[in-house]
């Protein structure tokens, strides 16, 4: 543990500053600033001797939370680093992306703020990056076995990572023509700069991993092609269809899913001309109230739009812990994320009716009723329909799963929406499995990273017959949460 009476001495939770709303609307920089040595040392020993660590159930990955924590209130990084990754390959983009379910299952936060779990692993990881604590680990030997991983987001990467570690030769195919998927082209950079994505990349190349971009396959090559060049093949290509929204006047222009919008302004913080979806004096509507919502307003306010909302179908949520929602599951709270506190208005029990539009066939408004709930489920309260004026709307409602069509040509066979797996990540294919949201469904990117380094211990069993690589979470496994009540 940390300082025995930590907690005690310094009571108050402390973040590090932001960068002033004003100014980072200027840019897409990363919006926070890193805490000063002494209150960070603070922080880390407010982590309590609370004899069973909940945080380590409620992360997926199962971090050593107090154990790096102890080793950053006695200044010991090196020991640190290594603690952060036993259980993490990408703590970077945990700490910057991930909701931190950790912090809502800290004993500490029973009666006090919990210990902030996500700045103190953000500073492990970047302050060993700049002390060249973080290095490549070459494998010793070179098995001869070889491994295809499709999909380049945080499940591929970290089942790449492993399986090369492992003494395989592991290729990355990525259809985009940089490695990250949606960490590079789905978050924005004031969440995840790029270079965060390309000093990892880095390091995977350095190891011995192959990456192979602009090429997607069920297009450029066939998957029975893939599998007959390898001796697994993992499946990581994310939950990439988004959820529809059909309403009467769907087929309206200026109506765009989330990620049609988010990734050319990705793409343009790279340099390419790609031409953008621009929110500049338009009123934008943001239908669904999630994180891609989320990055949605805060790209939007970059781009000067005149004004942004966001609708969401359920209820507020409370701002405090809810007696239904005990410590310590994870609660569903009212969250205010950086990109709120630009700007724009939120409006919650707003079930859009229809959209609206002009004589040239563009959008220019949305029907929104409040949202009634019944026993069979909810819809728009008749009486309470009002007009909401929109030139741009992004529908952000979340994804369901891969693209369906090219795997089960080649005989991939899908539970619902996902793709079918047994409890070893394995598909009904011989040595082809699945990771991460292609099989999960849309979830965290924590989880996805606990699902890589799972199939990948699976696939090394498959090839070797035995594995030492740790298997954090099964496919069955699910988060630490309490039920929802049917109103929400």
């Amino acid at each position: 543990m940390a300082d025995p009476r930590g907690f005690l001495k310094v009571r108050e939770r402390e973040l590090p500053a932001k960068r002033p709303v004003a100014l980072r609307l200027l840019d897409h920089r990363e919006i926070g600033t890193q805490l000063g040595r002494e209150a960070f040392i603070g922080q880390a020993g407010r982590c309590m001797d609370c004899g069973v660590p909940f945080c380590h159930q409620a992360c997926p990955l199962g971090n050593l939370i107090p154990e790096w924590n102890e080793a950053m209130w006695v200044d010991d990084l090196p020991r640190a680093v290594d603690l952060l990754h036993s259980t993490n390959n990408f703590p970077e983009f945990t700490g910057r992306a991930c909701p931190a379910p950790c912090e809502d299952s800290c004993v500490l936060g029973i009666n006090q703020p919990p210990v902030t779990i996500k700045n103190i692993e953000v500073t492990i990881v970047d302050r060993g990056f700049e002390e060249g604590l973080i290095r490549p680990f070459v494998p010793e030997r070179i098995t001869g076995r070889t491994v295809a991983v499709v999909g380049s987001g945080p499940a591929g990467l970290a089942a790449a990572q492993q399986l090369t570690r492992a003494g395989h030769t592991v290729v990355v195919y990525e259809r985009e023509d940089r490695v990250g998927g949606l960490l590079r082209y789905g978050i924005p950079e004031f969440k995840l700069e790029h270079a965060q994505i390309d000093r990892r990349v880095a390091q995977l190349e350095a190891e011995g991993t192959r990456f192979r971009t602009n090429c997607e396959v069920g297009r450029d090559m066939s998957w029975s092609d893939l599998d007959e060049r390898f001796d697994a093949v993992i499946i990581a290509t994310g939950a990439e269809v988004p959820r529809e929204l059909p309403l009467p006047g769907r087929e309206l222009s200026g109506i765009e899913y989330a990620m049609d919008y988010l990734v050319p302004v990705n793409r343009q913080q790279h340099g390419d001309p790609e031409p953008v979806i621009d929110a500049r004096g338009k009123h934008v509507v943001i239908i669904g109230g999630g994180d891609t919502g989320s990055d949605c307003l805060g790209t939007a306010l970059r781009q000067q739009a005149a004004s942004v909302t966001t609708l969401a179908i359920g209820e507020e949520p409370p701002r405090e812990r809810p007696a239904h929602q005990p410590w310590p599951t994870t609660p569903r709270l009212f969250e205010v994320s950086t990109s709120h506190e630009e700007g724009g208005e939120r409006r919650f029990l707003a079930s859009t009716v229809r959209f609206l539009g002009d004589e040239d066939g563009a959008v220019r408004a949305l029907e929104v009723a409040r949202t009634a709930f019944t026993e069979t489920g909810r819809a728009p309260e008749e009486g309470t329909e009002e007009e909401l004026p929109a030139d741009l709307v992004l529908i952000a409602m979340g994804f369901t799963g891969p693209h369906a069509q090219a795997l089960e040509s080649f005989g991939i066979e899908f539970s619902g929406p996902t793709i079918g797996r047994d409890e070893g990540y394995a598909t009904n294919q011989p040595g082809v499995f699945a990771a991460g949201d292609a099989g999960r469904g849309q979830s965290l990117i924590v989880w996805a990273i606990a699902e890589g380094r799972a199939a990948a211990a699976a696939v090394d069993a498959h090839l070797t017959g035995q594995t030492l690589l740790p298997s954090p979470v099964r496919p069955s496994d699910v988060a630490l949460a309490a039920p929802r009540p049917v109103s929400l």
